[in-house]
């Protein structure tokens, strides 16, 4: 790529459970706050890339999410795409802006990620995940059947093995969801705002077993929205606070077992492009769709070496102020997990630390920050991956 690319403008909605709010209304919200942050208006965005991973199985809404959402925001006449990705739907939306403006086919791209998954029949949520498996792989007789969520039983699964392999415990578990909410009470977009204490999270009701309710993340609804721009148009909008994309790796996943993860290529790549090392990185956004997803992350940046996750936990190295501070938004246990928002609300909290404007949560002297999301499922790995590196 030729062009450097900046984000110039974030915008989100808080996240929750809203039943009186639509894709369309959070979307807007999004979106308005991302422009005024930018200091543009929405004539200046030459493509629009919207990202929503449930609507089509919770609403209704199929063929064209992207204009029906944006359709008062001023946006409609401008090339736009619907992105669907599981739950790096709205990873890939910044993706795909990223490289309209890195190629040189924009000037100015605007990523969005808006979610609705709260319905009145929590059969009909949870059943919206079923659709980010292949189908066609025959599923063991306990995946679904227990928890009543396909991933939960999936990320148990994946948690027993690796507390096998590595020692970790179901107390480390729950303290990354302690870690989690003290987050996310410093967050005002969060989902979660209270703490709690490693205890109250081990008594909690038990999903999947070692997966206590709390230790997995929660059915919500938001949105979020950034303003990605060229160098030449950064240098031009006064007041510009940009924050700069180092890299963008989007992989899939091979679904063989013998090969390194689509996460695991995907961060490697990502250093490699930006030519940034793990040991640089301040602070991190990570998939945390359950607990232990955070932990198992660790080591799939390469924050630290294969198996030693728990000890870098431990040490309190990924707190909030740590070396890496990690989820300092709350992540998708404590800030929420509206599928299609969630890699763009990844993307909107690294942009607060690296300005140094995220306030208690802030990582003192952010540099060089890295969002990982990934999301569905073929064969034993995640169906897709997105690795992005920003730096001030």
């Amino acid at each position: 790529m030729n062009t450097r690319v900046a984000v110039v403008g974030i915008g989100m909605t808080s996240f929750g459970k809203f039943m009186d709010r639509s894709v369309r209304t959070s979307a807007e919200e999004a979106v308005r706050n991302a422009l005024a942050d930018a200091g543009i208006g929405a004539e200046r965005v030459d493509r629009v890339f919207f990202g929503n991973a449930a609507a089509g199985l919770i609403t209704g809404q199929e063929m064209v999410r992207a204009q029906a959402a944006l359709r008062y925001t001023g946006l409609l006449g401008k090339p736009m795409v619907s992105v669907e990705n599981a739950c790096a739907t709205g990873s890939t939306a910044f993706h795909l802006a990223w490289h309209s403006v890195a190629s040189g086919q924009s000037d100015v791209a605007m990523a969005v990620g808006a979610e609705k998954l709260s319905h009145p029949d929590k059969a009909v949520s949870f059943g919206a995940f079923g659709g980010a498996v292949d189908k066609e792989d025959v599923m063991p007789s306990h995946i679904g059947s227990g928890s009543g969520s396909i991933f939960m039983d999936i990320y148990a699964e994946r948690t027993r093995r690796y507390m096998k392999a590595t020692g970790t415990t179901p107390a480390d578990f729950a303290r990354i969801t302690v870690k989690s909410r003290r987050a996310g009470a410093m967050n005002p977009y969060a989902q979660f705002r209270k703490e709690t204490t490693v205890e109250e999270v081990l008594a909690a009701r038990m999903i999947s077993d070692p997966l206590t309710l709390p230790m997995c993340s929660s059915i919500g609804d938001g949105a979020a929205a950034i303003v990605l721009v060229s160098s030449r148009v950064a240098a031009q909008l006064t007041g510009c606070r940009p924050v700069w994309v180092a890299s963008s790796v989007l992989l899939s996943g091979m679904a063989d077992p013998t090969k390194p993860s689509a996460s695991v290529s995907a961060a490697k790549a990502a250093y490699k492009e930006a030519s940034i090392g793990p040991d640089e990185v301040h602070v991190a956004e990570v998939h945390d769709a359950s607990a232990p997803g955070e932990l198992i992350n660790y080591e799939v940046v390469q924050f630290c070496p294969e198996g030693q996750g728990v000890e870098l936990l431990r040490s309190g190295a990924t707190d909030i102020g740590g070396r890496i501070s990690v989820n300092p938004s709350g992540g998708l246990l404590s800030r929420g997990h509206p599928i299609g928002a969630t890699g763009a609300a990844q993307i909107a909290e690294l942009v607060q630390q690296l300005r140094g404007e995220a306030g208690e949560r802030q990582r003192h002297s952010a540099k060089v920050a890295l969002a990982q999301n990934s999301g569905g499922q073929v064969g034993h790995e995640s169906a897709v991956a997105v690795v992005s590196i920003l730096t001030a």
